[in-house]
């Protein structure tokens, strides 16, 4: 009988102390999946904060990129994983807030399925022109489109992201008669922008951001609750009339559902640490992501008023996966 066997039936048998039989979690390293591709945004969001709970877990937190269908298919692995604190997943907003509304059933039930632990950042997003356009302003972009309707094409990273819907919230406030055009991301979005395609985008401002500082693009308002620090002078839409126009990318922190409410607690103690930290506010900088630590009760009605939100325009819109 080898060492691993008889240590096995001495903890079935009870004659095991009981701190040898269950070692204090964590106990070993946590996967921490992904759910975009690594070299993104969302990679650089996973790794800053592994890095930052390692150190906090005295564990090893792994990252594993898991992609597919809008960040869905990462989350789907996550949701059916084991609720032992060894698997935790970085879920995007588009996987918890408008997929659920464009498809007949959905792999999981979130509420049931996956324990919310934080959100984990949020990412301002701007409404840029090419300027060919002749526009300088988000009311003059608004005058043109009712003035010439169907005549401006907004492009998108696909039916149903974040960026499709900011642009329907957009044509909802301002009452203007716009053309869709989805692309397979955003960056294949933004050079048929660049090209003059399409003639308005709004997309996460890490991916406009070159362009902007190049004069590529004119930024006419931010779809945030305040500006940023990133393009100051850049209004926001509320600013500009439109304050239901809001639509930050997000990112959050989630583990299986079931998940011990003790291993819940160190786990969020690691993460709201790790998001507190310094080092990973300058990483998140670079993205222009704002670390954004919750309480999971704050998360979940956090995940609830998303969906308040965005089911309704999804609907309307008639978005399917």
């Amino acid at each position: 009988m080898d060492r691993r066997t008889f240590l096995a039936a001495l903890a079935a048998s009870g004659l095991l102390p009981r701190a040898a039989a269950a070692q204090p979690y964590p106990a070993k390293p946590i996967r921490l999946i992904v759910t975009f591709a690594a070299g993104g945004p969302a990679d650089l969001f996973g790794r800053a904060l592994a890095a930052g709970m390692s150190t906090e877990l005295g564990q090893q937190v792994v990252v594993e990129s898991r992609t597919g269908a809008g960040g869905l298919t990462g989350l789907s692995a996550a949701a059916h994983s084991t609720a032992d604190g060894y698997t935790l997943c970085l879920a995007g907003a588009a996987a918890l807030s408008t997929i659920p509304f464009m498809m007949a059933s959905m792999p999981f039930d979130w509420k049931t399925e996956l324990t919310p632990l934080t959100l984990v950042a949020r990412v301002p997003e701007v409404l840029v022109v090419n300027p060919s356009l002749g526009v300088a302003t988000l009311p003059e972009l608004v005058a043109h489109a009712r003035a010439k309707p169907r005549t401006v094409n907004f492009g998108s990273a696909g039916v149903g992201s974040i960026t499709h819907l900011a642009g329907e919230l957009l044509r909802d406030q301002a009452r203007i008669d716009v053309v869709h055009v989805p692309y397979r991301g955003a960056a294949p979005a933004v050079n048929d922008l660049l090209g003059g395609h399409v003639q308005f985008v709004i997309a996460d401002i890490p991916v406009l951001l070159p362009h902007i500082q190049a004069g590529a693009v004119k930024p006419l308002a931010v779809t945030t609750a305040k500006r940023t620090s990133v393009l100051p002078d850049v209004p926001t839409t509320a600013e500009l009339g439109y304050p239901g126009v809001l639509s930050d990318n997000w990112y959050g922190l989630v583990a299986p559902g079931g998940l011990p409410a003790e291993i819940a607690a160190v786990l969020h103690k690691a993460a709201t640490a790790a998001l507190a930290s310094d080092e990973l506010a300058r990483q998140f900088e670079t993205q222009a992501a704002i670390p954004s630590p919750t309480t999971g009760a704050e998360f979940v009605a956090f995940i609830e008023s998303e969906q308040a939100k965005w089911g309704p325009l999804v609907k309307a819109t008639g978005a399917r996966l």
